[in-house]
């Protein structure tokens, strides 16, 4: 029952999140494109906001890259140029400090949320729960950091890796690569998954919008008006 139920979360839930977070996302955006804002409350609260949302998006999106970059990155390849204890010590330092970032951030942003009698009025109960589920989830990455420098030699890191790099190549093993794992790491795995779940009915899902667009745009040409032209 234990090895199905292993199963289960970490070989075919995986796969449910992802169909969840597609299928889901796009059904919102098709039905309720009113809902599809990120809810900003800066009006009410503007410099606690700015300070924990520069904070966490900040942090966030470092801890995003790196965690793809890390676990989808075949060893053969970062393999040439450090070892996998090197590649370890190198998540822990950089990732523990984007995660410290991310974790006052949202701190910060869940604080608001909770202990501001007018935010509190305005925030619907997704918003909350999700901006928890992060924090709960920043937490326990956090808490992976001693259980990492434990197992310095990077054969967790490696048992990680091929994990995620089997869930993404659909090869139906992938499960059997985090037997024997920290159960840290596990509840970790399992909280990112359901995350991917939440999201489409969440604020998260403003994500899609971000305008990375802006970034390459063209210049834009603007002409002096010449004083001696008289409006019509």
């Amino acid at each position: 029952m234990s090895d199905f139920l292993h199963n289960l979360a970490f070989g075919i839930y995986p796969y449910i999140a992802v169909a969840i977070f597609l299928l889901g996302s796009l059904v919102r955006f098709e039905r309720e494109q009113y809902s599809w804002r990120s809810g900003s409350s800066q009006l009410l609260r503007a410099r606690q906001l700015r300070i924990g949302s520069n904070c966490f998006h900040i942090g966030i999106l470092f801890l995003m890259f790196g965690h793809t970059v890390g676990l989808l990155t075949p060893h053969e390849v970062y393999g040439l140029f450090i070892t996998a204890p090197q590649k370890q010590m190198m998540a822990i330092i950089s990732g523990g400090a984007a995660g410290v970032l991310c974790f006052l951030g949202l701190s910060l942003l869940l604080h608001r949320r909770l202990f501001d009698s007018r935010i509190r009025k305005t925030s619907a109960v997704a918003d909350i729960a999700i901006l928890a589920m992060l924090w709960v989830q920043l937490v326990l990455g956090l808490l992976t950091l001693p259980f990492s420098l434990a197992h310095s030699d990077g054969h967790v890191m490696m048992q990680l890796s091929h994990w995620a790099q089997h869930i993404v190549t659909f090869r139906l093993d992938a499960a059997s690569y985090l037997q024997g794992v920290d159960w840290v790491f596990k509840a970790h795995i399992l909280l990112g998954i359901t995350l991917f779940v939440a999201f489409p009915f969440s604020r998260l899902v403003h994500i899609w919008s971000a305008p990375l667009g802006y970034v390459f745009r063209p210049y834009q040409l603007v002409r002096r008006r010449n004083r001696g032209t008289r409006a019509a």
